[in-house]
């Protein structure tokens, strides 16, 4: 996404399509729900959060009528920090008409992540799975499994920065996210691809690499 790197995610099955992460603003929903239409010639069935922030939630509005997944908490939180989140997407250069259109329209999940849970795209299984906190206090990850020999892809949220060095902010649980970063690449494993939540695709060496900086970074020792 132009403006801060997001990376989205599309997951196609037979009878579902699931957006991974929505944008900053109501547009930016609303442009992936046409694109994705213009791509598919299917709408958006479901919508995969994997954290809090303005950058990644602020679009699900524009996504009305489908089912939204979140980390378990992820929804008492948005519904309690919408002021917050309106300010953090304008301190980020959101216009202040829109984001205050987003955040009081904001959609908070319908179902909540407690550890796994499977949704069925049709013929393609999708598992999402709460493995902060790390980054936040509600990081979801997203797992496709491979198919006819395709490797694993794993999204994970801003767990993982590709186009810069991982921004911890005062809601980042930075003791715990080394382990989250260790649950990622256990989910995923040594052959999937990783999706960070800005920038391009990584494999497992690129994660576990920045699994040991952060550690370093904020004093955590191993286990």
């Amino acid at each position: 996404m132009p403006g801060w790197d997001e990376t989205i995610g599309v997951i196609a099955g037979a009878t579902g399509v699931m957006i991974v992460d929505t944008g900053a603003t109501i547009r930016d929903g609303a442009d992936l729900r046409r694109a994705i239409r213009g791509v598919l010639g299917r709408e958006v069935t479901h919508v995969a959060l994997t954290h809090p922030h303005f950058d990644h939630v602020l679009g699900t509005a524009a996504f009305a009528g489908v089912e939204v997944f979140g980390a378990a908490g992820l929804g008492d939180l948005l519904r309690r920090g919408k002021d917050e989140l309106r300010h953090d997407a304008m301190r980020h250069g959101v216009d202040r008409d829109a984001a205050a259109e987003a955040a009081d329209l904001l959609v908070a999940p319908h179902h909540h992540v407690h550890g796994q849970l499977t949704v069925e795209l049709g013929d393609r299984q999708v598992l999402l799975a709460n493995v902060g906190p790390g980054h936040t206090a509600h990081d979801l990850a997203v797992l496709v499994p491979g198919k006819h020999g395709a490797p694993e892809i794993v999204f994970c949220g801003d767990l993982v920065e590709e186009s810069g060095e991982p921004s911890a902010g005062p809601d980042a649980l930075p003791q715990q996210w080394p382990a989250a970063l260790d649950r990622l690449l256990a989910l995923g494993g040594e052959d999937a691809v990783y999706v960070p939540g800005h920038g391009a695709v990584v494999d497992a060496r690129f994660v576990r690499a920045q699994r040991n900086a952060l550690a370093t970074r904020f004093g955590v020792t191993p286990s």
